[in-house]
């Protein structure tokens, strides 16, 4: 099994957030589960490669050529694939992937982890999506995406796709158990 995790290539302000990054990729290691991310050195990103491959875990990093030639790309990575584009490089990630979180990161993290959630709703994927929500991170944007939910622009079935957990071990296991809806995105207004 492999996990994309998205995050952010900044280490933020609260420490909390590199120390969970490498803790995370630590526990996916012991646990025999892949990495798969996007390929740099720096910030979140780097920390969970950095704690996977310590630890003996299989790491995979998928970075554009342009991000790659100014030296954000991890230099140790045994598997580091470069692709032309970012469109290339979420494809590609989202290929390899059996599951995908993200850590606290930016509006890069926040359109990765969407679009992948996306894809479950309109069941191009049937795999797990979720939030890592590590000191009450995403605590604002679960608020939103329930209120979304309530003005029913967003299906409860489809709200409950995202799966939102602070503790790791919690997550993996709410991966092992996921199944995704039955029911199509497209349906009637009154089934709303």
């Amino acid at each position: 099994m492999r996990i994309c995790v998205f995050c952010g290539s900044s280490d933020g302000r609260n420490g909390s957030y590199l120390e969970i990054a490498g803790r995370f990729g630590t526990l996916l290691a012991e646990k025999n589960i892949g990495v798969v991310y996007g390929g740099a050195s720096i910030g979140l990103m780097g920390a969970v490669a950095d704690a996977a491959i310590t630890a003996g875990g299989e790491v995979i990093g998928v970075i554009p050529k342009a991000l790659a030639d100014v030296e954000v790309a991890h230099a140790t990575l045994s598997d580091l694939r470069i692709v032309g584009t970012m469109h290339e490089r979420k494809a590609l990630m989202a290929s390899l992937s059996d599951a995908f979180v993200a850590l606290p990161g930016g509006i890069g993290t926040l359109e990765e982890i969407f679009e992948v959630w996306t894809w479950a709703q309109l069941g191009v994927h049937p795999k797990p999506c979720a939030l890592l929500n590590v000191e009450g991170f995403y605590d604002k944007l679960v608020e939103f995406l329930n209120m979304v939910r309530d003005e029913k622009f967003l299906r409860p079935m489809h709200r409950d796709m995202l799966i939102v957990e602070q503790d790791p071990e919690v997550l993996l296991s709410a991966f092992e158990t996921y199944v995704p809806p039955r029911t199509a995105k497209w349906i009637t207004q009154d089934t709303l």
